[in-house]
């Protein structure tokens, strides 16, 4: 009976010591979320903000994100980048530099291949059994009277994403959305940067802290 009682103890005790996995969430993106680890960005934000609320034992933020990225290039950064680390979850935050480099570089995305692309992303992480959250790419100045030049193609691109996010029944963070409804209230100058970002694309504190609370809002609301 005491041989007994002593298993039933080192069990009750060996559960009771177990480490829980943590849920590893890569966010996977280009210079915005090569910012986002850094003090104050939103990646960092979102580990303070997990933490705070006493969830620290139970996620690992990464972050991966290199400056002027397209959708293809993390495609081919996809394996080594990505899916050699094993993670959970992935946020998928690209397309800025899809439109934006179309003006700036000639070297953006045409619509179709970067639908094809995405969706490539997403089976090769679906074949891992790794979940996926979308995001919409925000914005590329921010002016509110729709006059920024490339409103039109960050809208079309978005609406690329909202429904691939739909056909493929995965959560979304509309970022494009949820930026122009704050600047309806937050920028009645109509400026063109500072209110978000410092530079028309890239995150100030009040875009980080933005973005941090509907990503951390994404992440607490999977299955």
């Amino acid at each position: 009976m005491k041989k007994i009682v002593s298993f039933a103890l080192v069990l009750i005790l060996g559960c009771a010591f177990t480490v829980q996995k943590k849920t590893k969430i890569i966010f996977f993106g280009d210079s915005i979320t090569e910012l986002g680890v850094r003090p104050g960005g939103y990646v960092t934000r979102v580990d303070s903000m997990c933490k705070l609320e006493g969830k620290g034992s139970q996620y690992d933020f990464l972050g991966s994100g290199i400056s002027a990225n397209k959708v293809y290039d993390l495609y081919l950064r996809l394996e080594e980048d990505v899916l050699a680390k094993n993670p959970d979850v992935v946020v998928i935050y690209v397309g800025v530099n899809d439109v934006w480099h179309k003006t700036l570089l000639g070297t953006g995305t045409d619509p179709d291949k970067f639908e094809k692309f995405y969706q490539a992303i997403l089976k090769k992480l679906k074949d891992r059994n790794i979940k996926a959250i979308l995001c919409t790419p925000a914005v590329v100045g921010e002016k509110t009277d729709f006059s920024n030049p490339l409103d039109g193609d960050l809208n079309r691109y978005s609406n690329i994403i909202r429904g691939i996010a739909k056909k493929n029944d995965l959560p979304l963070v509309d970022l494009r959305r949820q930026f122009l409804d704050y600047y309806k209230t937050n920028n009645p100058e109509n400026e063109e940067k500072n209110i978000l970002t410092y530079d028309k694309v890239h995150l100030n504190a009040k875009g980080n802290q933005l973005v941090a609370d509907l990503m951390w809002k994404a992440v607490k609301g999977l299955n």
